[in-house]
């Protein structure tokens, strides 16, 4: 029996199953919004359900039955239960979801799996022109991202989190080896005990070349600009001629999720796009090597890391098997596969044990069972998939669809290989399936895994396809160039233009910081701790315990910035802002340095002997 068939018999199995059990549920319970519906389902009897329905259709067929006549149940099946989910919680994308779903199945119903092997061989050499032309989006890209993210950090626009956290981290690092910080979780505590990123220290390095906060941002706009090389190989390894590279290395540049990944500052998840990207085309080329060592960084980046080496292993088991099970690609994907697991549960385990927990929380919309583990999660989509589909399809997620598919043109989704639709995965389960709103937003890092994913499938998608190419990937840069345009531009462009309009003011804010010695212990409000960060103990007023700002001998404050002082506020009136300044007060510290309309530095009047005043 073939993997193809097995596969067919176990979808059939399944969508009867689940389609069964939401039929069956009253109809208040069938409402996608809530609950109500997965605390009812049962997974035993789905699971029961679903293989015995794979072995009657496996016996149908060998009783003479036309494969064609299961194939088209599939389609029937989700259509039953797409009309029901959708009556029970109607939405127009959600209609519309459903019905890319349903035409999807359709076409497997009528044409079937095109299981030909991925095609790989070189393409022709680039030609100068086409290599001028993506080394200089590259350098432009770079540019580009260094400007906005430096322009961010010398425009005191970059906040205790992430990246005051971040450059404390790396001073330390550079002085101990360790990745300790004082400001994540008000007091000392390795970066490590919050997410596991060793990956990180292929930055220290240059960073002791020049240890200064906007030598991280700079590194992370040359890592990005790094994807281009992986992007190119892989253009040519599939058979794509130079011009076509050049139009995919635009595409990637452009994309607003892959710059826009780089709003918020550094972040280690910047490697997840190069890395990924090279684990591909390792896995294409066949070559042992360049797949472990690139599996092995992006394991690296983030606990959750793991999740992107799994599904792409789990891909390439599954590809394997349709192509005949080529061993030495059936033991590439269960080496990735088993690796990744093994590695994210070694590390939850450890975060669970002695760091600060697994972030589940930013799957409460799944975690129907009052759990908190990511088990939940994966039962949550196997009981009840029109629940995962539905909440990918949130009104606050339809812009962030828009501006990740319309740029790529839909192309992640131009195939008959089905297999490749596991290479969605990220993209649903990081950026779609979750209520936490940062991570369906182009602003943020949420999006650099699943785009080396999307920009995977555009390059092997595209190889399949001839006459097509060439409006596709003309309509693909047009589209990137607008969105590009209208997202990102405006953003960006507004930090660098600060930094020289006033450029005097930020000056004299920096001369004011500079007076504190680098060896005081500072507490200092959100967007003054990066500036401040070269020191041991840093704290920020927001997070920090009256006790651990009361052992720091200078205290930075903003002017204006209530908001930074909420714990502090009351009812009678009184802003946070007042009642901090009155504790202070209480508490020995007296102002030492003032600029008007900007901030105030307080230090206290009692400190160690042998310390200097500014």
């Amino acid at each position: 029996m073939k993997a193809r068939q097995i596969i067919r018999y176990l979808l059939i199995g399944w969508l009867l199953a689940v389609t069964a059990e939401y039929l069956l549920l009253p109809v208040e319970a069938r409402d996608l919004s809530g609950f109500g519906g997965l605390c009812r389902m049962s997974l035993p009897r789905v699971a029961g359900i679903t293989l015995g329905a794979a072995f009657l259709a496996f016996l149908v067929e060998r009783l003479g039955v036309s494969q064609k006549i299961q194939r088209f149940l599939l389609p029937g099946c989700f259509g039953v239960l797409a009309i029901a989910a959708v009556l029970a919680s109607f939405s127009w994308a959600f209609l519309g979801a459903c019905a890319l779903v349903f035409v999807l199945l359709t076409v497997y119903g009528f044409l079937g799996w095109d299981s030909r092997p991925i095609p790989v061989g070189k393409g022709e050499r680039a030609g100068k022109g086409s290599l001028w032309a993506a080394a200089v989006l590259a350098a432009t890209f770079f540019l580009f991202v260094s400007a906005w993210t430096v322009g961010r950090y010398c425009s005191f626009s970059s906040p205790t989190y992430d990246f005051g956290i971040f450059s404390q981290m790396f001073y330390y690092m550079k002085e101990t080896g360790l990745p300790m910080t004082t400001l994540e979780r008000d007091g000392l505590l390795s970066h490590f005990a919050v997410h596991v990123s060793p990956t990180y220290y292929l930055m220290l390095p240059f960073y002791c070349l020049a240890p200064s906060p906007a030598t991280l941002q700079i590194l992370q706009a040359a890592v990005l600009t790094s994807s281009v090389i992986p992007l190119w190989k892989l253009g040519r390894l599939h058979g794509l001629p130079g011009w076509q590279r050049a139009a995919l290395t635009a595409v990637l540049l452009l994309y607003p999720a892959f710059s826009g990944g780089t709003g918020y500052d550094l972040h280690e998840n910047c490697f997840l796009t190069p890395l990924l990207l090279w684990l591909f085309y390792g896995i294409d080329r066949d070559d042992p090597a360049l797949t472990a060592i690139a599996a092995a960084l992006c394991l690296g980046v983030k606990e959750d890391a793991a999740v992107y080496v799994a599904v792409i292993g789990l891909w390439v088991l599954l590809d394997a098997l349709l192509d005949g099970a080529r061993k030495k690609r059936l033991a590439a994907g269960g080496l990735l596969l088993l690796s990744s697991l093994g590695w994210f549960l070694l590390v939850t385990g450890y975060l669970a044990n002695y760091g600060d927990g697994v972030m589940t929380y930013r799957y409460r919309n799944f975690l129907y069972d009052g759990s908190s583990s990511l088990l939940t999660v994966v039962k949550a989509v196997l009981l009840h998939p029109m629940k995962a589909l539905y909440e990918c399809v949130d009104p606050d997620k339809l812009s962030f669809l828009a501006l990740t598919l319309l740029p790529l043109m839909g192309l992640p989704l131009w195939t008959r290989q089905y297999q490749r639709f596991l290479l969605l995965i990220p993209y649903l389960l990081v950026n779609l399936m979750p209520d936490y709103q940062y991570q369906h937003n182009i602003f943020f890092q949420y999006t650099f895994g699943s785009t080396a994913c999307l920009m995977y499938l555009c390059v092997v998608n595209l190889a399949d396809q001839k006459a097509s190419r060439a409006p596709v990937l003309a309509g693909a840069v047009a589209v990137s160039i607008l969105c590009f345009g209208a997202a990102i531009c405006p953003r960006a462009v507004r930090y660098p233009v600060q930094c020289v309009r006033y450029a005097e003011s930020y000056q004299d804010t920096r001369e004011a910081l500079s007076q504190i010695p680098e060896d005081a212990a500072v507490s200092a409000t959100t967007f003054y701790t990066a500036h401040l960060s070269r020191r041991e103990i840093l704290y920020d007023i927001c997070y920090a315990s009256r006790e651990h700002i009361l052992e720091t001998e200078y205290v930075v404050l903003s002017i204006p910035g209530d908001g930074e002082y909420q714990a502090y506020a009351d009812s009678d009136g009184q802003s946070g802002r007042e009642n901090f300044i009155a504790f202070l007060t209480e508490n020995g510290y007296t102002p030492c340095w003032e600029l008007e309309d900007r901030l105030v530095i307080y230090r206290k009047s009692v400190f160690p002997v042998g310390a200097t005043t500014p």
